[in-house]
């Protein structure tokens, strides 16, 4: 007699900042985003906005990523409890240390001279609230973190930017709110362990510099396995639009050698110049859908793109 078998419960989440306050003064992208990572992460989140334009529609918000992208700014702030105030004024000021009072971690997206004019400079933060944290982004380290930048600036400054065109997505930004949630993280075992606060720089600069870590090592140089190099790692044209193919591994190789009728399928084979001409000659026979699906029959790694 056929038994069925009950899937199995999906984990439940961990959530290792649950009970943790975090409040953020950081606008634009790297600061929500690492408080929607937080959130994601079980914090109890708050966020304190500056008053939007007088000449703003109603109900604009005084973060400039609420203006240009509406859409994007409702998720970075899905279960985030945001508040006006201005910092500036006296009234804001209350409302920003009656929050601080409650707070465990805080994070900025401030230069250095406006934390000072705003009263949150570290070592008077630190004396006033011992046990409160503060995560800073700023663009560049030390002494660099009054100069302006964006993105762009520091993926070109490490040599992210191999053309005119734009990159696709915001990668300092992002691996930026990466590094500010796990400061957060660093943040709370730090005043578990010490039971005090710790302040912690993210340069956005230093995570365009991580990110091209493997830029720098030379493993996407031109040539290279993953530069080019390797037949099996590249984007090729196909019948009907593209197919990144990412066959690296030895297994894999040899799998997509096979399926083009190729015999030679040793590492250094893939190389060969006879190699890319005859997996390109191939995949130009082929449809997006005939590739989904050999990739499926042969368990070969590769995506197809219109």
């Amino acid at each position: 007699m056929a038994t069925t078998s009950t899937p199995a419960a999906a984990p439940k989440p961990v959530r290792p900042l649950k009970g943790v306050r975090v409040l953020s003064l950081a606008l634009n992208l790297p600061g929500p985003a690492a408080l929607m990572r937080c959130a994601q992460m079980g914090a109890t989140c708050v966020k304190l906005e500056p008053p939007a334009h007088p000449s703003a529609p109603k109900g604009t918000s005084g973060d400039p990523m609420g203006l240009y992208n509406r859409a994007a700014y409702d998720v970075l702030h899905q279960g985030v409890r945001v508040a006006t105030a201005d910092l500036k004024s006296e009234k804001g000021q209350k409302a920003l240390h009656r929050e601080l009072a409650k707070t465990d971690v805080l994070l900025t997206s401030f230069r250095p001279s406006a934390l000072s004019k705003l009263g949150l400079e570290w070592k008077a933060l630190h004396k006033q609230y011992p046990n409160l944290s503060l995560v800073a982004i700023v663009g560049a380290p030390g002494a660099r973190a009054e100069e302006p930048g964006h993105d762009l600036t520091y993926l070109a400054e490490n040599d992210l930017i191999g053309s005119l065109d734009l990159p696709p997505t915001l990668y300092a930004d992002m691996g930026g709110s990466l590094m500010a949630s796990e400061a957060v993280l660093k943040a709370r075992l730090h005043q578990l362990q010490k039971g005090k606060g710790a302040r912690f720089d993210i340069a956005l600069s230093d995570a365009a510099g991580y990110l091209a870590l493997p830029r720098s090592w030379g493993l996407t140089k031109p040539g290279s396995a993953v530069g080019g190099g390797h037949a099996g790692y590249r984007v090729y044209p196909c019948k009907d639009g593209r197919v990144a193919v990412a066959a690296l591994e030895p297994h894999f190789a040899a799998s997509l050698a096979a399926a083009v009728g190729l015999k030679a399928s040793h590492i250094m084979a893939m190389f060969a110049p006879e190699t890319h001409q005859a997996i390109a000659a191939f995949l130009l026979t082929q449809t997006r859908k005939q590739l989904d699906q050999l990739a499926a029959a042969k368990d070969i790694p590769l995506h197809t793109l219109a």
